[in-house]
């Protein structure tokens, strides 16, 4: 696990203080690099490569920028799991033992079709002297991130937007980019929140030439297309033996291996197996807020690493622990995003640290498996409707009226949800609806200076992707999940990253295969959701692994944070002082005076109260830190 960065001028030309600028973006992600640093530079200035390196795999061998000795440069974050099969079958003789050489030598054999023989999580970017072009891929879900701007005729990108910050003209926010931020707290289409700053989509790649010239493609696609003649059983075992699959490539390394252990199903099952593959040196990592039940899952935790014998650390995190790093959670996200579990995520990250560099953790398995609760909130509405105008189908496309009632008690929590949710706008077209459960732009609404912002509706990227050609217009559930799992999941895996990379270690996802995710793709609703289980399938498959008691779970609560709690406590002062300094007061797109008044209200504003408070903090540390960046370049 490394950051990456790179220039290249886009007329052919010498870049000013190309060397510079270079060792200025690794110094901003040395963070995610504490092992070693290098920069390449072509001899008339025109590209520069640097890198920071987080040692893996080949410790001794692996340093970038790397070389092929015939004039091609490599800088590559991440791993390619299937690096050993891959120099099998390339055949030759290497000078490493690194994935990176891989990479070099998949692109003199398969050029930019590379990507589709590698499983793993990449970003990497190689430049080709023969053809004189800078080649650029993202992994098949967003796990490693790539982000660009051009800025005079110079195509520059990086790891992490920091790193691009001194060489912008200025540090503003997007405000297509902020209008995303409202309603669903990430970026569509590549937006982010910096104005000029673009992010490369999980899936594609970019070629850049001297002529002036960049084109983007998509390279990988999943379709939902169900498989209506294998039976259930087929699908459980087939699961099994995909997900062990994974994790033997996911526990590759040549440091010790972790895991994040919440209690949940997802990382439950993950520590499980991995514990099985790498023995007794495997450790968990959890963390809890020991202000009330409802905010500590410890007990599940516990329960695992006792089941599977395996040492577990935990973190106790508290109100201070939240106001003294907050202000560093923004930083390194780069713009915030995905709700508070982000705060969470730093700390634990923080515990790992002390004890392994590489992590495995259970992201994914909500958005292909069907693990929020939001979707049997969206799917009872279908049932119901199906039932009063007698047009419900059985089989492999919904859940039934009738099989879904005894697992009504999971929402039982979420009756003031329901309540509004089902006031305006029943029976819908599913795409409305879906939108109305995960819009959250309403509640904010009043807070935020419209005549501000250009005109532009967020609803048009979200029904592209929902009704997209991918994905078989018959399953509801296929629709949502595949939504989530184009936008939701690469922010989620944007934390995973930022808050791991924060303490320089390696978080590692073994859901997210492409073979794994491909086959779950083509499992029916009605094995996949059954009868409104939650993740059944996965559950059902995975049940030898992990105490019944924790694949019985209904209570999953997702390492939830007590922002709500602290901003009413603890931490009201601290958010108050943040959200009313002169330049709070004085935000283009934000009227904090209108936020403050609301921080006394119901609990029900804590959500969005975290959205403005965060916004604040990131201006604050971006925006008005703007100056400073351009400095570190003088």
């Amino acid at each position: 696990m490394c950051s990456i960065a790179g220039l290249i001028s886009l007329k052919g030309g010498r870049i000013s203080g190309l060397e510079k600028k270079l060792n200025v973006m690794n110094d901003l992600q040395a963070h995610r690099g504490p092992d070693g640093q290098g920069v390449w530079m072509r001899q008339d200035e025109s590209v520069g490569l640097a890198h920071r390196r987080l040692s893996i795999i080949d410790i001794a061998g692996g340093q970038q920028p790397m070389t092929d000795g015939h004039g091609n440069w490599v800088c590559f974050n991440g791993e390619i799991y299937n690096y050993i099969e891959l120099r099998e079958q390339l055949g030759g003789e290497y000078r490493t033992s690194s994935d990176t050489e891989v990479i070099l030598r998949a692109w003199e054999k398969w050029g930019e079709a590379c990507v589709e023989h590698f499983s793993g999580m990449f970003a990497f970017a190689l430049w080709d002297e023969r053809q004189r072009r800078l080649f650029c891929a993202r992994d098949h879900f967003g796990i490693k991130p790539f982000y660009y701007a051009i800025v005079d005729d110079t195509f520059c990108f990086a790891s992490e937007m920091k790193a691009l910050l001194p060489l912008l003209p200025t540090v503003e926010t997007d405000p297509e980019g902020f209008q995303d931020y409202l309603v669903f707290q990430f970026c569509m289409e590549g937006k982010t929140l910096f104005k000029g700053v673009r992010e490369l989509m999980p899936a594609h790649s970019m070629t850049i030439t001297q002529d002036g010239t960049v084109d983007r493609r998509r390279y990988w696609q999943v379709y939902y297309r169900p498989d209506l003649y294998h039976t259930e059983q087929y699908f459980h075992d087939e699961l099994e033996a995909q997900f062990q699959r994974s994790l033997r490539y996911h526990v590759r390394s040549d440091v010790p291996v972790g895991g994040y252990v919440s209690g949940g199903v997802d990382s439950s099952i993950t520590s499980a197996i991995a514990r099985d593959l790498v023995g007794s040196e495997f450790q968990g990592f959890t963390g809890k807020f020991s202000i009330g039940p409802e905010y500590d899952e410890s007990q599940y935790a516990r329960e695992v690493a006792r089941a599977k014998n395996f040492e577990l650390f935990e973190r106790d995190i508290t109100a201070q622990d939240f106001i003294d790093n907050i202000a560093r959670v923004i930083y390194h996200l780069d713009t915030p995003i995905a709700g508070p579990g982000s705060f969470s995520q730093y700390m634990v990250s923080q515990l790992a640290s002390q004890h392994r560099k590489v992590v495995l953790g259970g992201q994914g398995g909500d958005e292909i498996f069907g693990g929020y609760t939001r979707y049997l909130v969206a799917y009872f509405e279908e049932c119901i409707k199906g039932a009063i105008d007698g047009t419900a189908q059985t089989g492999a496309y919904v859940v039934t009226y009738e099989s879904i009632i005894p697992n009504l008690s999971s929402l039982r929590n979420y009756k003031p949800m329901l309540k509004s949710f089902w006031s305006k706008g029943l029976f819908d077209e599913p795409s409305k609806r879906y939108f109305q459960l995960i819009n959250r732009a309403p509640a904010m609404e009043d807070c935020v200076r419209r005549e501000n912002l250009p005109a532009y509706d967020p609803y048009v990227a979200y029904e592209k992707l929902f009704v997209a050609e991918n994905v078989d217009k018959r399953s509801y559930l296929d629709r949502m999940t595949h939504f989530d799992f184009k936008t939701l999941l690469p922010a989620l895996l944007h934390v995973e990253d930022r808050m791991s990379m924060a303490h320089g270690i390696e978080s590692r996802v073994p859901f997210l295969d492409r073979e794994l995710v491909e086959f779950v793709a083509t499992i029916p609703a009605s094995i996949k959701f059954k009868d409104g289980n939650m993740k059944y399938i996965l559950r059902s498959a995975m049940s030898k692994y992990v105490p019944q008691s924790i694949m019985d779970r209904k209570d999953k609560m997702g390492f939830p944070t007590p922002f709500a709690v602290w901003s009413k406590g603890e931490a009201k002062e601290f958010i108050l002082d943040t959200l009313s300094t002169t330049r709070a007061r004085q935000r283009d797109f934000v009227d904090n005076e209108k936020v403050l008044t609301k921080i006394a209200g119901e609990g029900a504003f804590a959500r969005n109260l975290w959205g403005f408070f965060c916004l604040e903090l990131w201006q604050q540390q971006f925006q008005d830190k703007a100056a400073e960046y351009k400095k570190l370049l003088a």
